[in-house]
């Protein structure tokens, strides 16, 4: 098997291991009335909110596809007591339109963000990521620095391969001992990780390892009930040659983005990797490790909360 196929095969096993996505009903949907809408130069219809004050941000969900409605409704006063938040839903996510032509590229993806950004008129505003969506924000930051006064990667990934070997070495230790097959350790990442995704989702032993607290699986089950969501950008992804943009390895290109950078590590986040922060290299970077797993922003928000303050005070009034 090819290595790229490899890598394909790696970041569809991303997807089906979401569990936020696997909360939100899987059917297309158009923008909702309560969020607001942009058209891209392409003719696909996103959604998004404001909401907050202070220097502007866009949050960039992960999933991929996900959506930012739940961080939205269960992290925003967190969020945006600092910060004047822009949600934006992904084309083919959450709440935003389709792209009638399946384009779902990593570049395309970064334009609609730099449309709306434009539209809003700011001039340059904090990226503030999650999970996959990390890979997404640095692309950004790589392609526009000038734009970018600043960057949150709260649990973000910016190497799939890393963070899927993470993800199958602890998902399978949470195997009951008498249950679990053997693993052998030189079988291709992506075989691993499908086995042990498959035993997890079975054994429902999924939410232990995204989250430190079991009520915050909950919390999202009912935040998000009865909200139909869009999921064409991850179908499309696994299914076309789409994902062969998502698979570079994002860490190198850390190393020439001057911006400050705060980042936020879960200390049990073994999804991200819990010490994936420690490839990054942002010249003007702080970390902040919480206890927690992969949602630190819901489930540590006074840390979180804290570590943002610090953070937009560095920024100041020439991040606005």
């Amino acid at each position: 098997m090819s290595t790229k196929l490899h890598l394909a095969l790696l970041a569809l096993c991303l997807a089906s291991s979401s569990v936020l996505a696997q909360q939100i009903a899987a059917t297309p949907a158009p923008v909702v009335a309560n969020a607001s809408s942009f058209t891209t130069s392409d003719g696909v219809p996103l959604a998004y909110t404001v909401a907050g004050t202070g220097i502007p941000a866009l949050f960039v969900h992960g999933g991929p596809g996900s959506g930012s409605e739940a961080v939205e409704k269960l992290a925003g006063a967190t969020l945006e007591k600092h910060f004047r938040m822009v949600y934006l839903d992904q084309r083919g996510s959450g709440r935003s339109g389709s792209d009638p032509k399946k384009n779902y590229a990593l570049e395309r993806v970064i334009q609609d963000m730099d449309e709306l950004r434009a539209s809003l008129k700011i001039g340059k505003w904090v990226l503030m990521s999650h999970s996959f969506g990390g890979i997404i924000a640095t692309a950004y930051a790589r392609k526009y620095p000038e734009r970018v006064s600043g960057m949150v990667l709260m649990n973000s990934i910016l190497s799939l391969p890393a963070s899927m070997e993470s993800t199958a070495t602890h998902g399978y230790a949470l195997l009951p001992a008498n249950a679990r097959p053997p693993m052998d350790p030189a079988a291709p990442l992506p075989q691993r990780f499908g086995m042990v995704m498959g035993m997890l989702g079975q054994a429902r032993l999924m939410g232990k390892l995204m989250y430190a607290d079991d009520a915050t699986e909950a919390r999202i089950g009912a935040a998000m009930k009865g909200r139909p969501a869009n999921r064409d950008f991850a179908s499309t992804l696994f299914t076309s040659g789409a994902i062969a943009n998502y698979l570079e390895d994002m860490a190198p290109a850390t190393a020439s983005l001057s911006m400050p950078v705060l980042v936020i590590s879960g200390k049990e986040d073994h999804v991200t990797g819990a010490e994936h922060y420690k490839s990054f290299r942002f010249p003007r970077q702080q970390t902040v490790q919480v206890p927690g797993r992969h949602f630190s922003m819901l489930e540590q928000p006074l840390e979180v909360g804290q570590a943002l303050e610090r953070y937009a005070a560095t920024l100041g009034s020439a991040a606005r």
